[in-house]
Protein backbone atom coordinates (compact mmCIF):
# COMPACT_ATOMS: atom_id res chain seq x y z
CA UNK A 1 0.00 0.00 0.00
CA UNK A 2 2.47 2.49 0.96
CA UNK A 3 4.53 2.01 -2.61
CA UNK A 4 1.26 2.92 -4.27
CA UNK A 5 0.95 5.60 -2.01
CA UNK A 6 4.71 6.96 -2.91
CA UNK A 7 3.18 6.54 -6.77
CA UNK A 8 0.08 8.26 -6.77
CA UNK A 9 2.53 11.08 -4.83
CA UNK A 10 4.47 11.30 -7.85
CA UNK A 11 2.11 11.42 -10.00
CA UNK A 12 0.21 14.46 -8.38
CA UNK A 13 3.86 16.60 -7.94
CA UNK A 14 3.92 15.46 -11.62
CA UNK A 15 0.87 16.87 -12.69
CA UNK A 16 0.99 20.05 -10.00
CA UNK A 17 4.38 21.02 -12.45
CA UNK A 18 1.76 21.61 -15.32
CA UNK A 19 -0.36 23.25 -13.41
CA UNK A 20 -1.47 27.10 -15.16
CA UNK A 21 0.95 26.36 -18.01
CA UNK A 22 -1.15 26.74 -21.38
CA UNK A 23 -0.34 23.42 -23.64
CA UNK A 24 3.05 23.94 -25.67
CA UNK A 25 2.75 26.09 -28.87
CA UNK A 26 4.66 25.01 -31.53
CA UNK A 27 4.93 28.51 -33.85
CA UNK A 28 5.72 27.32 -37.31
CA UNK A 29 7.06 31.08 -38.05
CA UNK A 30 8.72 33.88 -36.96
CA UNK A 31 10.47 34.37 -34.08
CA UNK A 32 8.08 35.06 -30.89
CA UNK A 33 9.67 37.85 -28.19
CA UNK A 34 9.32 35.82 -25.60
CA UNK A 35 10.53 32.43 -24.10
CA UNK A 36 7.07 31.64 -22.37
CA UNK A 37 5.54 32.45 -25.46
CA UNK A 38 6.53 28.58 -26.52
CA UNK A 39 5.24 27.53 -23.19
CA UNK A 40 8.10 24.66 -23.07
CA UNK A 41 9.95 25.71 -19.98
CA UNK A 42 8.30 28.76 -17.34
CA UNK A 43 9.47 30.35 -14.02
CA UNK A 44 6.78 29.60 -11.98
CA UNK A 45 6.31 29.41 -7.96
CA UNK A 46 10.07 29.35 -7.48
CA UNK A 47 10.97 26.51 -10.49
CA UNK A 48 11.80 26.51 -13.91
CA UNK A 49 8.95 24.13 -14.94
CA UNK A 50 8.58 21.71 -17.46
CA UNK A 51 5.18 21.42 -19.29
CA UNK A 52 3.33 18.40 -19.94
CA UNK A 53 5.00 16.18 -22.70
CA UNK A 54 8.58 18.16 -22.27
CA UNK A 55 11.00 15.11 -21.77
CA UNK A 56 14.32 16.32 -19.77
CA UNK A 57 17.14 14.30 -20.96
CA UNK A 58 21.47 14.42 -20.23
CA UNK A 59 24.52 13.51 -22.31
CA UNK A 60 26.79 10.40 -21.51
CA UNK A 61 29.36 13.80 -22.03
CA UNK A 62 28.43 17.05 -22.58
CA UNK A 63 29.91 19.87 -24.39
CA UNK A 64 31.81 21.96 -22.07
CA UNK A 65 30.46 25.88 -21.93
CA UNK A 66 32.42 27.53 -19.51
CA UNK A 67 31.39 25.31 -16.14
CA UNK A 68 27.48 26.33 -16.70
CA UNK A 69 25.04 23.33 -16.31
CA UNK A 70 22.25 22.39 -18.33
CA UNK A 71 18.82 21.41 -18.71
CA UNK A 72 18.06 19.87 -21.74
CA UNK A 73 14.51 18.62 -23.27
CA UNK A 74 12.51 17.46 -25.99
CA UNK A 75 9.05 17.64 -26.79
CA UNK A 76 6.95 16.62 -29.62
CA UNK A 77 3.37 16.88 -30.94
CA UNK A 78 0.82 13.12 -30.75
CA UNK A 79 1.17 11.57 -33.22
CA UNK A 80 4.74 12.04 -34.16
CA UNK A 81 7.93 10.52 -33.07
CA UNK A 82 11.51 10.61 -34.08
CA UNK A 83 13.28 7.56 -35.99
CA UNK A 84 16.27 6.01 -34.93
CA UNK A 85 19.57 6.03 -36.11
CA UNK A 86 22.94 4.49 -34.45
CA UNK A 87 25.19 6.99 -35.52
CA UNK A 88 23.41 10.04 -36.50
CA UNK A 89 21.17 12.74 -34.80
CA UNK A 90 17.68 10.90 -34.92
CA UNK A 91 15.73 12.17 -37.52
CA UNK A 92 12.66 14.31 -36.07
CA UNK A 93 9.81 15.06 -37.13
CA UNK A 94 8.05 18.89 -38.26
CA UNK A 95 6.91 20.03 -34.94
CA UNK A 96 9.88 19.08 -32.67
CA UNK A 97 10.96 21.89 -29.84
CA UNK A 98 14.26 20.92 -28.67
CA UNK A 99 15.43 23.18 -25.58
CA UNK A 100 18.82 23.49 -23.49
CA UNK A 101 18.81 26.08 -20.71
CA UNK A 102 22.19 27.26 -19.07
CA UNK A 103 22.51 28.34 -16.18
CA UNK A 104 24.83 28.43 -13.10
CA UNK A 105 24.37 27.31 -9.52
CA UNK A 106 24.70 30.09 -6.41
CA UNK A 107 27.65 29.73 -4.15
CA UNK A 108 26.36 28.32 -1.36
CA UNK A 109 27.16 29.97 1.72
CA UNK A 110 28.85 32.56 1.22
CA UNK A 111 28.46 36.27 0.66
CA UNK A 112 28.14 36.67 -3.04
CA UNK A 113 27.91 40.03 -5.84
CA UNK A 114 25.43 39.73 -7.95
CA UNK A 115 27.98 38.62 -10.49
CA UNK A 116 28.98 35.75 -8.87
CA UNK A 117 28.17 32.11 -9.99
CA UNK A 118 29.34 28.90 -8.82
CA UNK A 119 32.24 27.07 -10.11
CA UNK A 120 30.93 23.36 -9.77
CA UNK A 121 29.61 19.90 -11.09
CA UNK A 122 27.66 19.62 -7.77
CA UNK A 123 24.16 19.27 -9.26
CA UNK A 124 22.41 18.51 -5.55
CA UNK A 125 21.00 21.57 -5.43
CA UNK A 126 20.06 22.26 -8.91
CA UNK A 127 16.38 20.41 -9.40
CA UNK A 128 13.07 20.86 -7.97
CA UNK A 129 11.55 17.58 -9.44
CA UNK A 130 12.07 17.59 -13.25
CA UNK A 131 12.45 21.50 -12.89
CA UNK A 132 15.19 23.96 -11.74
CA UNK A 133 15.06 25.11 -8.18
CA UNK A 134 15.43 28.90 -8.81
CA UNK A 135 16.52 29.95 -4.93
CA UNK A 136 19.46 27.73 -5.85
CA UNK A 137 20.83 28.70 -9.53
CA UNK A 138 20.59 31.54 -11.71
CA UNK A 139 19.28 30.84 -15.45
CA UNK A 140 21.37 32.95 -18.19
CA UNK A 141 20.10 31.69 -21.50
CA UNK A 142 17.25 28.92 -23.38
CA UNK A 143 18.11 28.09 -26.90
CA UNK A 144 15.43 26.55 -28.89
CA UNK A 145 16.16 24.15 -31.92
CA UNK A 146 12.41 24.15 -33.60
CA UNK A 147 12.08 22.14 -35.97
CA UNK A 148 10.07 23.47 -39.13
CA UNK A 149 8.84 22.31 -42.30
CA UNK A 150 11.50 24.05 -44.04
CA UNK A 151 14.37 22.58 -41.51
CA UNK A 152 15.93 23.29 -38.27
CA UNK A 153 15.80 26.79 -36.97
CA UNK A 154 17.98 28.27 -33.76
CA UNK A 155 16.12 30.79 -31.74
CA UNK A 156 17.80 32.28 -28.40
CA UNK A 157 16.31 34.03 -25.67
CA UNK A 158 18.21 35.53 -22.38
CA UNK A 159 16.73 35.35 -19.21
CA UNK A 160 15.85 38.74 -17.57
CA UNK A 161 17.51 40.11 -14.04
CA UNK A 162 14.34 38.83 -12.36
CA UNK A 163 14.46 35.74 -13.68
CA UNK A 164 10.41 35.54 -14.53
CA UNK A 165 11.37 35.47 -18.34
CA UNK A 166 13.63 35.33 -21.52
CA UNK A 167 13.63 37.70 -24.35
CA UNK A 168 14.64 36.93 -27.72
CA UNK A 169 18.41 37.82 -28.43
CA UNK A 170 19.04 37.12 -32.05
CA UNK A 171 22.19 38.94 -31.73
CA UNK A 172 23.28 37.17 -29.02
CA UNK A 173 24.62 38.94 -25.40
CA UNK A 174 27.84 39.24 -23.31
CA UNK A 175 27.27 39.00 -19.63
CA UNK A 176 30.24 39.61 -17.43
CA UNK A 177 30.54 36.82 -14.50
CA UNK A 178 32.67 35.72 -12.13
CA UNK A 179 33.28 32.06 -11.08
CA UNK A 180 33.30 30.98 -7.49
CA UNK A 181 34.79 27.69 -6.58
CA UNK A 182 34.47 26.18 -3.48
CA UNK A 183 37.68 27.23 -2.15
CA UNK A 184 37.28 30.69 -2.60
CA UNK A 185 38.88 31.23 -6.01
CA UNK A 186 37.25 33.71 -8.56
CA UNK A 187 37.65 34.24 -11.90
CA UNK A 188 36.15 36.92 -13.74
CA UNK A 189 34.84 36.08 -17.49
CA UNK A 190 32.35 37.13 -20.26
CA UNK A 191 29.71 34.58 -21.11
CA UNK A 192 29.05 34.89 -25.07
CA UNK A 193 25.62 34.09 -25.55
CA UNK A 194 26.41 33.47 -29.64
CA UNK A 195 24.02 35.24 -31.90
CA UNK A 196 21.94 33.47 -34.19
CA UNK A 197 23.68 33.17 -37.51
CA UNK A 198 26.83 31.45 -34.92
CA UNK A 199 24.53 28.87 -34.24
CA UNK A 200 25.71 27.32 -37.75
CA UNK A 201 29.32 26.96 -36.89
CA UNK A 202 28.66 24.21 -34.62
CA UNK A 203 24.91 23.24 -35.77
CA UNK A 204 25.94 22.32 -39.50
CA UNK A 205 26.98 18.91 -40.01
CA UNK A 206 27.06 19.19 -43.29
CA UNK A 207 29.00 22.22 -44.58
CA UNK A 208 28.39 21.88 -48.39
CA UNK A 209 24.51 22.48 -47.36
CA UNK A 210 24.71 24.50 -44.28
CA UNK A 211 21.46 23.17 -42.81
CA UNK A 212 21.85 22.90 -38.97
CA UNK A 213 20.92 19.68 -36.85
CA UNK A 214 20.84 18.96 -32.99
CA UNK A 215 24.10 17.91 -31.61
CA UNK A 216 23.48 16.06 -28.78
CA UNK A 217 20.37 13.58 -29.56
CA UNK A 218 22.21 10.62 -30.82
CA UNK A 219 22.29 7.70 -29.61
CA UNK A 220 25.86 6.98 -28.18
CA UNK A 221 25.14 10.62 -26.40
CA UNK A 222 20.90 9.16 -24.71
CA UNK A 223 22.21 5.92 -24.01
CA UNK A 224 22.58 6.12 -20.48
CA UNK A 225 19.88 6.18 -17.40
CA UNK A 226 18.43 9.64 -16.04
CA UNK A 227 16.21 9.67 -12.99
CA UNK A 228 12.57 10.87 -14.18
CA UNK A 229 9.82 11.60 -11.47
CA UNK A 230 8.98 8.32 -11.44
CA UNK A 231 12.32 6.87 -11.05
CA UNK A 232 15.62 5.73 -13.28
CA UNK A 233 15.03 4.53 -16.68
CA UNK A 234 17.42 4.52 -19.86
CA UNK A 235 16.90 7.13 -21.89
CA UNK A 236 16.57 5.63 -25.00
CA UNK A 237 14.08 3.17 -23.32
CA UNK A 238 11.90 6.36 -21.74
CA UNK A 239 11.69 8.25 -25.75
CA UNK A 240 10.46 5.00 -26.94
CA UNK A 241 7.82 4.72 -24.22
CA UNK A 242 6.80 8.14 -24.64
CA UNK A 243 6.04 7.81 -28.08
CA UNK A 244 9.22 9.86 -29.40
CA UNK A 245 11.38 7.72 -30.72
CA UNK A 246 10.74 4.58 -33.68
CA UNK A 247 13.03 1.87 -34.30
CA UNK A 248 15.71 2.11 -31.17
CA UNK A 249 17.00 -1.01 -29.76
CA UNK A 250 17.52 -2.54 -26.70
CA UNK A 251 20.17 0.22 -24.93
CA UNK A 252 22.71 -3.07 -24.83
CA UNK A 253 23.15 -3.54 -28.54
CA UNK A 254 22.81 0.20 -29.04
CA UNK A 255 26.13 2.57 -28.94
CA UNK A 256 26.99 4.27 -25.79
CA UNK A 257 29.72 6.87 -25.36
CA UNK A 258 31.96 7.07 -22.00
CA UNK A 259 31.52 9.30 -18.88
CA UNK A 260 34.38 11.61 -19.79
CA UNK A 261 34.56 11.78 -15.55
CA UNK A 262 33.96 8.07 -14.85
CA UNK A 263 36.85 6.64 -13.76
CA UNK A 264 35.96 3.15 -13.76
CA UNK A 265 36.02 3.67 -18.02
CA UNK A 266 38.63 3.66 -19.51
CA UNK A 267 41.09 6.75 -20.48
CA UNK A 268 40.70 6.39 -24.00
CA UNK A 269 37.33 5.78 -23.88
CA UNK A 270 36.78 8.92 -21.81
CA UNK A 271 39.26 10.79 -23.96
CA UNK A 272 37.70 10.21 -27.08
CA UNK A 273 34.26 10.66 -25.75
CA UNK A 274 35.18 14.56 -24.73
CA UNK A 275 36.72 15.09 -28.27
CA UNK A 276 33.26 13.73 -29.90
CA UNK A 277 30.82 16.55 -28.34
CA UNK A 278 33.34 19.31 -28.03
CA UNK A 279 35.07 18.68 -31.20
CA UNK A 280 33.39 16.09 -33.84
CA UNK A 281 30.50 18.14 -34.79
CA UNK A 282 33.28 20.08 -36.87
CA UNK A 283 36.02 17.86 -37.05
CA UNK A 284 34.47 15.29 -39.17
CA UNK A 285 34.20 14.21 -42.83
CA UNK A 286 31.82 16.64 -43.65
CA UNK A 287 31.94 19.45 -41.06
CA UNK A 288 33.44 23.53 -41.01
CA UNK A 289 36.65 22.14 -40.25
CA UNK A 290 36.65 19.10 -42.96
CA UNK A 291 39.84 20.70 -44.83
CA UNK A 292 42.05 19.93 -41.68
CA UNK A 293 41.91 16.39 -42.16
CA UNK A 294 41.47 15.97 -38.57
CA UNK A 295 38.87 14.24 -37.71
CA UNK A 296 37.25 13.60 -34.52
CA UNK A 297 34.08 12.07 -33.95
CA UNK A 298 34.09 8.90 -31.88
CA UNK A 299 33.79 7.14 -35.10
CA UNK A 300 36.96 7.58 -36.74
CA UNK A 301 39.83 4.80 -36.31
CA UNK A 302 42.80 5.96 -34.33
CA UNK A 303 45.39 6.70 -36.70
CA UNK A 304 46.04 10.62 -38.49
CA UNK A 305 42.87 10.93 -38.84
CA UNK A 306 42.25 11.46 -34.90
CA UNK A 307 45.67 13.32 -35.45
CA UNK A 308 48.13 11.46 -34.16
CA UNK A 309 51.90 12.12 -36.02
CA UNK A 310 49.50 14.36 -38.57
CA UNK A 311 50.99 18.24 -39.16
CA UNK A 312 48.27 21.12 -39.41
CA UNK A 313 47.31 22.05 -42.73
CA UNK A 314 46.23 25.81 -42.04
CA UNK A 315 45.75 26.38 -38.19
CA UNK A 316 48.32 29.28 -38.37
CA UNK A 317 49.13 31.12 -34.69
CA UNK A 318 47.35 28.25 -33.55
CA UNK A 319 50.17 25.39 -33.74
CA UNK A 320 52.30 27.15 -30.96
CA UNK A 321 55.02 25.98 -33.20
CA UNK A 322 54.33 22.36 -32.71
CA UNK A 323 54.70 20.76 -35.70
CA UNK A 324 52.04 17.94 -34.62
CA UNK A 325 48.36 17.47 -33.40
CA UNK A 326 49.26 14.64 -31.09
CA UNK A 327 52.51 13.48 -30.42
CA UNK A 328 52.26 9.68 -28.74
CA UNK A 329 53.58 10.26 -24.69
CA UNK A 330 53.96 13.76 -25.41
CA UNK A 331 50.26 15.91 -24.15
CA UNK A 332 53.02 19.09 -23.78
CA UNK A 333 54.52 18.85 -27.51
CA UNK A 334 50.74 18.62 -29.38
CA UNK A 335 48.68 21.46 -30.54
CA UNK A 336 45.07 19.95 -30.03
CA UNK A 337 45.71 19.85 -25.98
CA UNK A 338 47.60 23.28 -26.40
CA UNK A 339 44.58 25.27 -28.54
CA UNK A 340 42.05 23.67 -25.61
CA UNK A 341 44.27 25.47 -23.27
CA UNK A 342 44.23 28.63 -24.88
CA UNK A 343 40.94 31.41 -24.34
CA UNK A 344 42.76 33.70 -27.23
CA UNK A 345 40.56 34.07 -30.31
CA UNK A 346 42.63 32.39 -32.72
CA UNK A 347 44.04 30.18 -31.11
CA UNK A 348 41.66 28.97 -28.58
CA UNK A 349 39.56 25.61 -29.73
CA UNK A 350 36.69 25.57 -30.23
CA UNK A 351 36.35 28.50 -31.79
CA UNK A 352 32.87 29.37 -29.85
CA UNK A 353 30.95 28.34 -27.05
CA UNK A 354 33.99 29.27 -24.47
CA UNK A 355 35.21 32.24 -22.62
CA UNK A 356 37.42 30.22 -19.76
CA UNK A 357 39.49 27.40 -20.13
CA UNK A 358 38.40 23.95 -19.15
CA UNK A 359 41.02 22.70 -17.01
CA UNK A 360 39.85 19.44 -16.12
CA UNK A 361 39.03 18.47 -19.36
CA UNK A 362 42.50 19.43 -20.53
CA UNK A 363 43.78 17.31 -17.90
CA UNK A 364 42.21 14.29 -19.58
CA UNK A 365 42.89 15.04 -22.77
CA UNK A 366 47.06 15.36 -21.83
CA UNK A 367 46.52 12.72 -19.59
CA UNK A 368 45.37 10.44 -22.89
CA UNK A 369 47.91 11.88 -25.03
CA UNK A 370 50.46 10.90 -22.67
CA UNK A 371 49.11 7.12 -22.13
CA UNK A 372 49.70 6.52 -26.25
CA UNK A 373 52.32 4.64 -27.20
CA UNK A 374 54.60 5.21 -30.15
CA UNK A 375 56.78 8.21 -31.95
CA UNK A 376 56.31 10.73 -34.79
CA UNK A 377 59.38 10.86 -37.75
CA UNK A 378 60.12 14.60 -38.27
CA UNK A 379 60.66 14.70 -42.07
CA UNK A 380 63.78 17.01 -42.88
Amino acid sequence: MWVRGLLLLALLCLSACHHGMDPVAFHDDGYPPKLSDWHVVEARDGVLQLNEGVVPYELNTPLFTDYAHKLRTIWMPKGVSAKYSPTDTFDFPVGTIISKTFFYPLPKDKPRNATDIARTYDTSRDFAGQGLNLAHVHLIETRLLVRRKDGWVAIPYVWNAEQTDAVLARTGDVQALTLVSDDGKREDFNYVVPDQSQCVSCHAHDWTTRAIQPIGPKARHLNRDYRYADGDENELTHLVREGYLTGAPDPADAPRNANWMDTHASLDARARAYLDINCGHCHNPKGAANTTGLTLDITTLEDRHIGICKPPTAAGQGTGDHLFDIVPGHSDDSIIPYRLSSAVPGTMMPELGRSTVHEEGVALIKAWIASLPGQCVVMH
